[in-house]
C-alpha cells in the first residue's frame, strides 16, 4: 500500500477522478497534488506580446491555485500541492524520482491510434519513465 502518492492534477474530469481515486483506495496515504504549467500552450490561447509573458506565468500560477484549492476542498482531507514550470512529462518523472513518492496516480483521456501518435500521451510517457509504480485512472 502507498503512503505518499503524486497526482498530477489540472483541473481535468480525468485529473479529478485520479484524485478520487487516490482518496477512495488509499484514504490514509499521504498525498501530494501537482500542477504542471506547461510554457508551450502559452501561444496556444493569447497574442504573444512584448511584456506579456509575465502576466501570462502570474494568470497560469492564480489558474493552478484555485484548481488546487477546490481539489483540496473536494478531497476534505490534508494534503500538499505544488506548482512547477515545464514539460508536464518530465516534471512529472522528475519530481517523482527527487521526491520521496511511492506511487504515481494520472489521469488520462484514453486516446488512441493517431491521436494518441499525434498528441502524445502525458500518461504513457510517466508510466513508461517513471522510478515508481503508476496507476493511470480513465
Amino acid at each position: 500500500m502507498p503512503t505518499h502518492v503524486l497526482v498530477p492534477f489540472d483541473g481535468t474530469p480525468q485529473s479529478e477522478a485520479a484524485v478520487e481515486f487516490v482518496a477512495a483506495e488509499w484514504p490514509d496515504a499521504d498525498l501530494t497534488l501537482l500542477y504542471v504549467i506547461d510554457p508551450i500552450t502559452a501561444g496556444f490561447g493569447q497574442h504573444a506580446l512584448p511584456g506579456s509573458s509575465e502576466e501570462w506565468y502570474e494568470r497560469a500560477r492564480e489558474t493552478a491555485r484555485d484548481h488546487l484549492d477546490e481539489a483540496r476542498e473536494r478531497v476534505g482531507r490534508p494534503l500538499d500541492t505544488r506548482i512547477e514550470v515545464g514539460s508536464p512529462a518530465r516534471v512529472i518523472v522528475d519530481i517523482a524520482d527527487e521526491d520521496p513518492f511511492d506511487h504515481v496516480v494520472v489521469g488520462s483521456h484514453g486516446r488512441a491510434g493517431v491521436s494518441r501518435v499525434l498528441l502524445g500521451s502525458v500518461a504513457e510517457t510517466v508510466a513508461r519513465r517513471s522510478p515508481v509504480p503508476v496507476t493511470i485512472v480513465r
